[in-house]
């Protein structure tokens, strides 16, 4: 079964989407689009962790996840998945901890993450400056500065 709810956030419109008992994708979506309320016990859940994070009441979630992806993207999102509230690694020692030097493998591998802020990609930078997030800028700029982190 898939079912998805559309609520405002700090960040703009964002849906996220279940399927078979697990958040699969959280997407940025226009602010035209009308929320939607949550139809499942999993989405009111996903919805209330993100308006407790976006309040700075929560430091990480207890949500299932099942992001769709090849190997190499699923384990630079589990490597992210472990970089805490408020802390940030850079491309280089993600891949260090991978035993890869695919830098841009892993920024691509992390623009292609279907559950941004839960999978907290943007914690992760370039060494001189915020690099890349899938959202924009201006969203990855909010969240860091949400936990206290100054790009």
């Amino acid at each position: 079964m898939k079912a998805q709810t559309v609520f405002s956030s700090p960040l703009g419109m964002l849906e996220i989407t279940e399927e078979d008992g697990a958040l699969v994708s959280i997407l940025f979506v226009s602010s035209s689009t009308p929320p939607t309320p949550p139809s499942t016990p999993l989405l009111s859940k996903a919805k209330k962790e993100m308006e407790e994070y976006f309040r700075g009441e929560r430091s990480s979630f207890t949500l299932p996840l099942s992001p769709k992806g090849t190997p190499f993207q699923k384990k630079v999102w589990e490597i992210t998945s472990t970089i805490g509230y408020g802390e940030t690694k850079s491309y280089g020692e993600i891949a260090e901890i991978m035993g890869s030097k695919a830098y841009r493998a892993i920024g691509s591998a992390l623009g292609a993450n279907p559950l941004p802020i839960v999978i907290p990609c943007h914690r992760v930078k370039a060494k001189a400056s915020i690099g890349g997030y899938s959202g924009g800028l201006d969203k990855k700029r909010i969240l860091l500065s949400l936990e206290g982190i100054k790009d």
